[in-house]
């Protein structure tokens, strides 16, 4: 009998092209990926990969495994994710994902009320950039800013929230200094990777010199306050923020709308149903936030 083990770590290998990336990707050791494989050609009679100074490349044979494997994977999660949807329970984990900011900036004191509603709930907060395939239950829960609703995949459920726009901030005290004729000019502070974007006129306010760059949005909220220069910010963070001011003479702009996002099976658990519909009414509440109308 194949070992369903043996298959997750040949789908790590054909995944990743090598035993390292296999490793890193299932968390174990260099031989224990090598064992496992072995194992797994050892029961087929068969090699499964070709060994390339690139890395691993799947055989003939591989390939042919490669499409079963993903099958028992696919029915794998099915029977889980449907497992998880008979339990009732108000104990157990629950994973949410969403952005940084989010987390940090808006709805941390949320999930503190929910822990002391609920304390047999374990909770596991994901704070990423990336939308995690809750269909391989890689959480149950994701709160995400979706600017297209058609490019929500079909298999997830959504309850849509409110919609979130941006802005252009800058500290109040560099501000002030702009006001009272301080000459002295600011730059844009940007996200690694991003320029500036295209709606973010730079208002009554000029910016000369090179960007000042920085890899997350943590350090950029600090780099304005510091007074380096102006940034595009959520609105939820920029207005909340008593060291920043909106930049005068500039327009908010829409980022999308929140959606909170379940699969199937799982969105039938009772902690997942409590969790959505207590961050459904608290979305709700901070709607005035989301849309830049809290300053106004």
């Amino acid at each position: 009998m194949i070992d369903w083990d043996d298959v997750r770590y040949f789908l790590a290998v054909a995944r990743g092209g090598s035993v390292r990336a296999a490793a890193e990707r299932v968390g174990v050791n260099h031989s224990t990926v090598l064992r496992r494989v072995a194992q797994l050609e050892e029961r087929l009679g068969a090699q499964m990969f070709e060994k390339l100074p690139s890395g691993y490349r799947l055989t003939a044979a591989g390939e042919e495994v490669l499409e079963l494997a993903e099958q028992m994977e696919s029915s794998s999660h099915q029977l889980e994710t449907r497992v998880f949807g008979r339990d009732q329970g108000v104990s157990g984990l629950l994973r949410v994902t969403l952005a940084p900011t989010l987390a940090t900036h808006l709805l941390m004191p949320d999930f503190a009320d929910f822990t002391r509603l609920h304390p047999d709930i374990e909770m596991d907060i994901l704070p990423s950039g990336e939308l995690a395939n809750l269909t391989n239950r890689e959480a149950d829960v994701a709160v995400r800013v979706v600017y297209d609703r058609k490019t929500l995949p079909l298999n997830l459920h959504g309850l849509k929230g409110p919609d979130v726009f941006g802005g252009i901030y800058v500290s109040r005290d560099r501000l002030a200094s702009w006001r009272a004729g301080a000459a002295e000019s600011l730059r844009w502070i940007v996200i690694s990777g991003h320029g500036i974007p295209d709606w973010a006129g730079e208002g009554d306010i000029r910016t000369a010199g090179a960007p000042f760059r920085t890899t997350d949005a943590g350090t950029q909220v600090v780099a304005a306050r510091q007074g380096i220069g102006i940034t595009t910010l959520p609105c939820f963070v920029g207005d909340a923020d008593p060291l920043l001011e909106r930049v005068p003479g500039t327009e908010l702009h829409m980022y999308g709308t929140l959606w909170l996002l379940t699969q199937g099976e799982t969105r039938k658990t009772k902690r997942v149903r409590l969790l959505t519909e207590y961050l459904s009414r608290r979305l709700s509440d901070y709607a005035p936030l989301l849309a830049g109308l809290a300053a106004s």
